[in-house]
């Protein structure tokens, strides 16, 4: 399965390691069939560390393949921006990107919800 989370699964999952390809893996999976990405805070920091990246044209493919997802897609991230500012650069940008990538993601969603403390706070879409 490529990872020890993955032996946890039931047999009709399968867990594919897109460190980088992330648009690439969401467009490529099997139409119908639910995608969980986990996570998007980890991308986020491989595309940015990733010298060679063109940041703004992998979330734009990002974006447009979520769009395009064939099946039901669910988008596991963490929330970094509600402590306080980074004292370095680089954590600074990270905070303010992974922000902007999360406000782009939830007006594309029908749903977004935060668990805090365990605890999930719907805040688009219906409750379920």
């Amino acid at each position: 399965t490529g990872r020890p989370g993955g032996a946890r699964r039931p047999p009709p999952w399968e867990t594919v390691d897109a460190p980088r390809d992330l648009a690439g893996a969401i467009r490529r999976a099997p139409p119908g069939r639910p995608v969980l990405v986990d996570c998007l805070t980890l991308w986020l920091t491989n595309a940015m560390l990733d010298e060679e990246a063109d940041l703004a044209a992998e979330v734009a493919a990002l974006l447009a393949a979520c769009a395009a997802a064939p099946g039901p897609l669910v988008l596991v991230s963490n929330e970094v921006g509600f402590g306080i500012v980074p004292e370095n650069a680089l954590a600074r940008r990270f905070r303010d990107e992974a922000g902007r990538l999360h406000q782009r993601l939830g007006a594309l969603a029908d749903r977004v919800v935060l668990v805090v403390a365990g605890l999930p706070m719907t805040i688009k879409g219906e409750t379920q």
